[in-house]
């Protein structure tokens, strides 16, 4: 699914109008029936809907949904908020279709002393402002939002909550933001839905399809895109009768020191679960026993250390390599990644500890391979990256990273995001809190290495790879809940995922 900007989903509106054809306010009226269908699908029992209303088009959907609702015999109050002396002029028509309805009542809000009294029990629909707002709110416009956000009403945000900017929001007044419990949002999500700081205020969010014109929708060009199976499924390289172990690849995995073989052990599971012909594992000499016993089906490489890492393998046989979770940051580690980079010339996923020895050592980004993926988190991102005071701020600068740098940039969290040496990001739907746990990095790194070794280029690799590592904690959560996930679960639903995938 595309993630358009507000000035796009304006062209896209427009190019709708001219080319369906449909008459503006015929294309507000369908996407204000679908408004209305989701609400009565959620609250089916008539209920008091206190409706406020902006001067622009998200004020006419919101006059829409009233008319409808009220002619459902829901209780509808209207509050006009009298903030701009003019008024759309699809919204000034369908104020005038809702003059004298039965169980429908409306009032202009020219002072916060007008406010109305908000129950528990109330259905508050906010049509304030749309996705057109390049500013922070002010005036009685503030006021109001405030007062909503005080109430304990349920709340629903036609398109976006009133307040919040589609994209940027760096420059916002959060305290003038709707805290919405439900956003519905036409045909594509907003980008400011998918960071972490705007949850609090677009709730529980779904997009509501509602026909915009799809020739326009293939050709209109953006950076950002949401995964979903189909297209995941798309990438998959078909299996063949006579292929053999040696057609999947041989992967290297340095991972592991005293104290933090599990690292390497769930790393190592993971890669086998995901597809791999064969798979050397490089531990730290006193881990060889405990690699041997719960991985089997792994070879051992064993550094000459007893606990960290020094030193690698001959790397002609290898595929991929995948260097990290766990190995410590170590003087010895730190020398043995310069010797490594310098020699590698395969693709190479990037976690953990050797995310922060380049983080400490920024001069070694000079030696990255072609075809690296990066998998941090929010910490090890700003240790390699840079602090950021805001999520499209630190978007930015992950992209800018990739591309500076031509890798993969995975930032792990609630949709993944993840950016391409062309400017390209992805964001990803699968995964659940119960993964925010010991290890499951460890375990996308694991699955990583196997695509990269079966031959999956360092950006199919990764989408395909943090898809099916959500996938996989998604099903996992079903049948063991959330809490008592563990990063070993996540492991023992690949096969699952995968024949999800794969359906």
């Amino acid at each position: 699914m595309k993630v358009f900007s507000a000035e796009q989903i304006s062209k896209i509106d427009t190019f709708t109008i001219e080319h369906e054809p449909i008459a503006s306010i015929d294309l507000m009226e369908r996407a204000s029936s679908k408004i209305y269908n989701w609400i009565v699908g959620k609250f089916p029992s008539p209920q008091n809907c206190k409706i406020f209303i902006g001067p622009g088009n998200n004020g006419g959907d919101g006059l829409a949904v009233a008319r409808m609702l009220a002619e459902k015999n829901y209780s509808v109050e209207v509050f006009l908020l009298k903030i701009s002396d003019k008024i759309a002029s699809d919204a000034q028509v369908n104020l005038s279709r809702i003059q004298n309805k039965k169980n429908l009542d409306i009032y202009e809000l020219t002072s916060i002393d007008n406010m109305p009294w908000l129950f528990p029990d109330d259905i508050v629909i906010d049509a304030v402002f749309g996705s057109g707002l390049s500013r922070p709110l002010s005036g009685l416009a503030l006021e109001i939002v405030n007062a909503i956000n005080a109430s304990e009403a349920n709340v629903v945000s036609i398109d976006v909550p009133s307040g919040l900017m589609c994209e940027d929001n760096s420059t916002n007044n959060t305290r003038g933001i709707v805290q919405a419990d439900y956003t519905l949002s036409f045909q594509f999500p907003k980008l400011a839905f998918l960071f972490p700081e705007n949850a609090k205020y677009v709730g529980e969010w779904e997009v509501l399809p509602i026909d915009l014109h799809q020739e326009i929708i293939k050709s209109e060009l953006t950076p950002y895109k949401i995964l979903n199976r189909e297209f995941v499924k798309s990438l998959l390289m078909p299996r063949k009768k006579f292929d053999h172990k040696g057609t999947y690849g041989h992967g290297l995995l340095i991972s592991g020191s005293y104290g933090k073989m599990g690292a390497a052990i769930l790393a190592s599971r993971a890669s086998l679960r995901s597809g791999i012909g064969l798979l050397t594992s490089h531990i730290p000499r006193l881990g060889y026993q405990i690699m041997q016993t719960a991985v089997p089906e792994t070879m051992v490489s064993i550094d000459r250390s007893d606990i960290i890492f020094t030193e690698f393998p001959n790397l002609d046989q290898f595929k991929a390599i995948a260097i990290g979770p766990g190995i410590d940051k170590k003087q010895n580690s730190y020398k043995a990644m310069i010797d490594l980079l310098k020699e590698v010339k395969v693709p190479m996923v990037l976690d953990a500890d050797a995310i922060n020895i380049i983080g400490e050592h920024p001069e070694l980004k000079d030696d990255l391979p072609m075809g690296c993926v990066f998998t941090p988190h929010m910490k090890e991102f700003e240790r390699l990256v840079g602090k950021s005071k805001d999520s499209y701020t630190r978007n930015c600068m992950q992209r800018e990273f990739a591309k500076e740098h031509q890798l993969t940039l995975v930032l792990k969290g609630a949709y993944t995001a993840i950016c391409c040496p062309e400017g390209s990001c992805y964001f990803n739907p699968t995964g659940n809190p119960g993964m925010a746990t010991a290890g499951s990095g460890d375990v996308l790194t694991g699955i990583i290495l196997s695509l990269l070794s079966q031959g999956y280029s360092s950006h199919v690799a990764a989408i395909i790879g943090v898809y099916l590592h959500g996938l996989a904690g998604d099903l996992a959560s079903v049948d063991l809940g959330i809490e008592a996930l563990t990063a070993s679960d996540i492991i023992d639903y690949l096969p699952k995922a995968w024949l999800k995938l794969k359906k």
